[in-house]
């Protein structure tokens, strides 16, 4: 039986988030990947809140740019505004997405900017 990519995705994304969970001390950084853009969100799952996002759409400056630069934008963002909040380490999840090239830099960016995961 063949399944389709987002079926694919989404049951990689089940596999991992039963071990993947964020904490107030260590919250989770998920990261969704459009055709257009790319989304970051840093979620305390035990309060079930998202304390920071950050987005490609909402960012005036990756309007326009190639879709790689947009993500490291948006890993830049979300890196700052973590720090803004108190934020320090996360832990990644990267819902179901293999780890290349627009997830890849957005964490990469994100880890630049100061953020330990």
């Amino acid at each position: 039986m063949a399944f389709s990519r987002e079926s694919r995705r989404l049951k990689i994304k089940q596999r991992v988030r039963k071990s993947v969970s964020g904490t107030p001390e260590r919250p989770r950084l998920s990261v969704y990947r459009s055709n257009t853009g790319m989304y970051a969100q840093i979620i305390d799952d035990e309060a079930g809140r998202t304390l920071v996002s950050a987005s490609s759409h909402k960012d005036k400056k990756a309007q326009g740019v190639p879709k790689i630069e947009q993500a490291k934008l948006v890993g830049q963002a979300i890196a700052e505004k973590a720090k803004a909040a108190g934020i320090e380490k996360v832990v990644f999840d990267r819902n179901g997405y293999l780890y290349h090239g627009r997830v890849k830099a957005l964490a990469e960016a994100a880890r630049e900017a100061g953020l330990n995961f």
